[in-house]
């Protein structure tokens, strides 16, 4: 995932060992903090990313302290992780901050309106979700990068859904489904690279073999929502002229607005770092909307002229505070609003406490023991993959980092793989469809965290529609136990 955190590769991680830990230690901070989430869920509902949840992965983060503690493990060992685990998401921090910055650039200039201006006019309804996957998986093949592909096209096509009528939750789930297609085949992804790396495998060779679980799995995802839109309900429709004459009254609208977010996309493309390609997509939508938008620019200020002080002071609010472009239809009110900056300090807060939780957790090795056990349990082939999959499951839940659902299961697995007579292409290809993929389905994981604020849409919203990410898991189990494409090593001896 290229762009997913914005971080190098993790290869060097360290993997905590504690030998005086076991299973039922380990577990306790894990129970802890997924009764308490449930409680606290339960409680606040969906208000619960608002701040309470932050607070229960810190309790839990606690809990794991006082495990530590009683196993003689120090509070700097304990910090120390923790310190190294914030470090390594200061890319995803950075990369949220300047998606708030591209989000209200682009709504100011009318970029995001016109995708939607314009979609209203292509997509209907039925096709809308198919298409919303295959858009999403042809730009994030292309960059690498799911969490560019949500935070571009992804804002733009939950707007048309909205405008369509169509459940958020189906719109943000196809989206999710087609941006990780992408993300988990795409060799520009750091995913794509970290996994064969782990495994001891060959980069091209873990994408060949990652198509037999992945082509399978997309087509079930694309059938189930093309029979989803031949089924929705097709009432949005029927108010998209109104909706298009709002926009085309608000907003100048023309091809010349797509200029920038084709720049953007060219610019990830040529391998430019994350972070500089949507700095350049926020001031060029900046830009854009002092010359296509002035009138909107200088009422953000509540002045009727555009003059240098107030542009100055419309664009810098748009990127970093809450924006709203009034229209004269009510439905676009809502849609036509950005948070900027501020808008993902909530995430940010929620990732920070992510970490603090998985970093104690690695430095009392309460992960590596939960990983051992997994393998411990691998008698068989499938028994293999199985583990592998849970330790993946586990890793994203506990660890809140989808890096290190790959790595520590790669590192620990690997030998098993080899010892079993099992190319590493069946390990890289697990992790991806199991560590990969699931990470947007944990609302408190990093990914999880990150899409849900992008889009504006909670994950218990979107992950029941996510099926290419829930279904990959699925899919290379049933592979494993009927024996698919199941590849061996090949001794020297039969070369």
């Amino acid at each position: 995932m290229q762009s997913s955190q914005g971080g190098e590769h993790r290869e060097d991680e360290n993997i905590v060992e504690n030998r005086e830990l076991n299973i039922f230690e380990a577990l306790i901070p894990v129970i802890a903090l997924v009764a308490m989430l449930a409680y606290n869920v339960y409680v606040f509902g969906d208000d619960a990313l608002s701040g309470s949840n932050q607070f229960i992965l810190l309790l839990g983060g606690a809990v794991a302290a006082i495990v530590g503690f009683r196993n003689k493990v120090s509070y700097k060992k304990m910090i120390g992780e923790v310190s190294e685990n914030i470090k390594s998401t200061t890319g995803a921090l950075l990369i949220l901050l300047m998606v708030g910055a591209l989000a209200g650039t682009w709504l100011i200039s009318g970029i995001i309106p016109a995708m939607i201006y314009y979609g209203l006019q292509i997509l209907n309804p039925t096709i809308f979700l198919a298409a919303c996957v295959i858009i999403c998986a042809i730009i994030s093949v292309a960059t690498g990068s799911s969490w560019t592909t949500s935070a571009t096209v992804g804002i733009a096509l939950i707007g048309i859904g909205e405008a369509l009528g169509v459940s958020l939750g189906m719109t943000a789930g196809a989206v999710l489904s087609g941006a990780y297609f992408g993300d988990k085949l795409s060799p520009l992804s750091d995913t794509t690279n970290l996994a064969p790396a782990m495994a001891g495998g060959e980069l091209f060779e873990h994408i060949r073999y990652m198509l037999y679980t992945t082509v399978p799995t997309i087509s079930v995802t694309l059938i189930v929502f093309i029979i989803i839109g031949l089924n929705i309900d097709t009432s949005g429709s029927a108010e998209i002229g109104s909706l298009l004459t709002s926009i085309d009254a608000t907003f100048t609208i023309n091809g010349w607005l797509f200029i920038v977010p084709a720049i953007v996309i060219f610019l990830i493309v040529k391998k430019t770092p994350p972070l500089g390609a949507l700095l350049i997509g926020t001031l060029l939508g900046a830009l854009f909307a002092l010359i296509f938008q002035p009138e909107i620019v200088a009422g953000i200020t509540e002045s009727r002229t555009l003059t240098f002080e107030n542009g100055y002071k419309g664009i810098l609010k748009a990127i970093t505070v809450d924006t709203a472009v009034p229209t004269d239809n009510e439905a676009l009110n809502d849609l036509f609003s950005a948070s900027g900056m501020a808008g993902m300090l909530g995430t940010i807060w929620l990732i920070v406490c992510a970490m603090v939780f998985g970093g104690i957790m690695d430095g009392i090795g309460a992960l590596d023991r939960i990983t051992k056990s997994l393998l411990n349990m691998a008698q068989s082939t499938f028994g293999l993959f199985a583990s592998t999959v849970g330790s993946c499951l586990a890793l994203n839940i506990t660890a809140s980092d989808q890096y290190l659902a790959i790595v520590v299961p790669g590192k620990m697995f690997s030998k098993a793989y080899e010892d079993k007579g099992l190319a590493p292409e069946n390990l890289s290809r697990t992790l991806e469809d199991s560590g990969t993929v699931t990470s947007v389905l944990i609302p408190w994981n990093t990914c999880g965290a990150y899409h849900s604020g992008v889009l504006g849409v909670g994950t218990a919203e979107y992950a029941f529609f996510a099926i290419f990410n829930w279904l990959s898991p699925i899919t290379t189990l049933v592979f494993a136990a009927l024996h698919i494409k199941i590849k061996h090593l090949v001794s020297k001896k039969n070369k």
